[in-house]
């Protein structure tokens, strides 16, 4: 192919596809085995410092947090983050200093509640280098080539952008029309995280409501940890197999946690809690507040049980499951009432 033009963004996460098919023959494992262990042990086991990581969900809704705080608690470093749809996550580890480098789609606003304060500043003083940048539907195309096992996805669009500019993709000759083509590199994260509603102790985990691209996401990174709102027996997920997003063979670790995704919202089980969001908002405006707000609420604790208390506990967490069921009441009629 005639290349036309280099975006000049670093390439991130990239791996010649026969190397990591041959890395996955060698590091994971098809057998049923039971792979339950603790958020301090998944994290401790499966993130490095260097890793490129990659967090499922969409914004604040459905993140992993449990894992984010103990990705802080212990203290790893150097980081690559993508930051496809990241906010509160990313947002948090470069406040603590975990994440120095960043592929941007979107990760430096928190939605509607205004922009990242700890991020930006973070970018802005050159503490966290933006690598390269790409959009919302190429970081999907990424995951979905890393998934395929294939080097690139072609695409029509970023060409002609400042966005294909900064990333690390390529402009060619299409072989078939004679016109311009942008080549997507495909990106296999070192560990991606996610929380889903329900898990068994093998992996196979279900998602409730739009699985953004944590379908392709699970498949590309070479490990993958699973928080889950509770660990069920395998007969339960058996019984409604279209709704298991993520199978057993590309998990690495399993870790049951109640209100994992706390502050965010989980779809169908427990609202966004905006007072708490609002608070790191507020005091994560200087470093200051940042590392405040981290005492008190990752290193003062010696797990997220503690966390959820200092946040209000049982009573809080309560108040968040009551408004989420009373705004979607007829939404999910695969979940069963409990009497």
């Amino acid at each position: 192919m005639q290349v036309l033009a280099e975006g000049e963004g670093e390439l991130i996460g990239w791996h010649d596809p026969d190397e990591n098919r041959q890395w996955i023959m060698e590091h994971k494992s098809r057998d049923l085995r039971d792979k339950r262990m603790s958020v301090q042990a998944a994290v401790a086991q499966f993130v490095h410092d260097g890793d490129f990581i990659a967090s499922g969900g969409f914004g604040h809704i459905r993140v992993a947090m449990s894992i984010v705080y103990e990705i802080i608690r212990q203290r790893k470093r150097q980081l690559v983050m993508a930051g496809k749809t990241a906010v509160h996550d990313i947002d948090l580890l470069i406040g603590a200093g975990c994440v120095d480098k960043v592929e941007v789609a979107y990760a430096f606003g928190h939605e509607l509640r205004g922009l990242s304060p700890a991020g930006r500043r973070a970018v802005e003083s050159g503490q966290v280098k933006v690598a390269a940048e790409i959009s919302n539907a190429g970081y999907q195309w990424r995951f979905l080539a890393g998934m395929m096992g294939i080097p690139f996805i072609p695409s029509r669009t970023m060409l002609g952008t400042d966005t294909f500019k900064h990333s690390a993709c390529k402009a060619v000759t299409d072989p078939w029309s004679g016109k311009p083509v942008c080549l997507i590199p495909a990106a296999q994260p070192d560990v991606a995280l996610f929380h889903v509603p329900r898990c068994d102790q093998y992996g196979n985990a279900q998602i409730d409501g739009i699985i953004v691209e944590d379908f392709e996401l699970a498949r590309a990174a070479r490990r993958v940890i699973i928080t889950t709102e509770e660990i069920v027996e395998e007969e339960v997920i058996r019984n409604q197999p279209s709704r298991t997003m993520i199978p057993f063979y590309v998990v690495d670790a399993v870790c049951e946690v109640p209100y994992g995704a706390h502050p965010t919202l989980m779809p169908y089980h427990y609202f966004f809690d905006e007072e708490h969001i609002g608070e790191w908002l507020d005091v994560a405006q200087t470093p200051e507040g940042t590392a405040a707000y981290l005492e008190k609420y990752v290193y003062g604790v010696s797990d997220f049980e503690g966390y959820l208390e200092l946040v209000g506990g049982l009573r809080k967490l309560d108040f968040l499951k009551q408004v989420e069921q009373l705004k979607t009441p007829m939404r999910a009629p695969w979940l069963k009432t409990k009497k």
